[in-house]
C-alpha cells in the first residue's frame, strides 16, 4: 500500500509538471494565462480555436491527453488504497489538521510509522525534510548539510497539506501572507509545512486534536 501511494505521489508530480507546461505555453499566444481549473476543462476544439498555430495546438492537446490519463490512474490508485487500508486509531486525529485529508493522512501514517521513534518534534520535522540544512556561524551562512536526508514522501505530503491549508484556513492564510511579504512564496509555504509537521508530531504523540491557534500563534 505504501508503494501504491508512492506511485500516486510520483504521478501527481508529473501531472503538476504537465499542467505548468501548458500554463507556460498558452500566454505566448493568448497574451494571458488560464487557471489550472480552466485548463483541465479545455476541449480539443477550444484549443484549436485559442491557438491558430496547428503545431502549438497539438503540443497542448498531447500534454492535456497525458494529464487526463494520469488523473484516471491516480483515481484508480486512490480507490485501491482506500479499499484495502484504513487509518489506524492513533492516526485518525491527523484528519483534524487543516490541509490533511484521507490520502495525505494515509501517506503520513505509512511513511512515519511509530511516532515514538522520534525523541522531539524537531527530529520528526527534520525527517520530513521540513527543517533547513544551512550551517551558520555568527549569523553568516558557512555551508549546507545534506538536503536529501529524511523522507521525500513526507516532505511532499506536508507541502501538499500546506498548500491546501493556506487555501482553506483563514488563520493559516494570514500567517502565510505575512511570511511571503518578507520572503518568497516557496520559503513561505515550506514554513507552513514545517508548522504542520511539528503539529502532527504532538497530535500523534499526545493523541490530541489539531489546534490552529497553538500551531500558528
Amino acid at each position: 500500500m505504501r508503494d501504491l501511494l508512492r506511485k500516486r505521489s510520483q504521478l501527481v508530480h508529473q501531472h503538476t509538471a504537465n499542467l505548468q507546461s501548458i500554463q507556460n505555453l498558452l500566454p505566448r499566444d493568448l497574451g494571458h494565462s488560464l487557471s489550472a481549473n480552466q485548463i483541465r476543462h479545455l476541449s480539443y476544439e477550444e484549443i484549436n480555436r485559442l491557438l491558430p498555430d496547428a503545431d502549438m495546438a497539438l503540443a497542448v492537446q498531447a500534454t492535456l491527453a497525458v494529464m487526463r490519463t494520469q488523473e484516471e490512474v491516480i483515481a484508480l490508485l486512490e480507490r485501491q488504497v482506500k479499499a484495502k487500508i484504513r487509518l489506524r486509531p492513533a492516526f485518525k486525529l491527523l484528519l483534524t489538521v487543516s490541509g490533511i485529508g484521507e490520502i495525505l493522512g494515509l501517506t503520513i501514517m505509512l511513511e512515519t510509522g511509530d511516532i515514538a521513534r522520534f525523541a522531539k518534534a524537531g527530529n520528526d520535522a527534520s525527517y520530513c525534510r521540513c527543517v533547513g540544512s544551512a550551517h551558520l556561524s555568527n549569523g553568516k551562512r558557512k555551508g549546507q548539510g545534506n538536503t536529501k536526508n529524511g523522507n521525500k514522501y513526507l516532505a511532499w505530503a506536508f507541502i501538499e497539506a500546506a498548500n491546501f491549508a493556506v487555501r482553506y484556513n483563514p488563520r493559516i492564510k494570514r500567517y502565510y501572507q505575512r511570511k511571503r511579504a518578507r520572503t518568497n512564496g516557496l520559503i513561505a509555504i515550506k514554513t507552513v509545512a514545517h508548522k504542520l509537521a511539528r503539529a502532527c508530531f504532538y497530535i500523534l504523540r499526545d493523541q490530541v486534536r489539531f489546534d490552529v491557534t497553538k500551531a500558528f500563534a
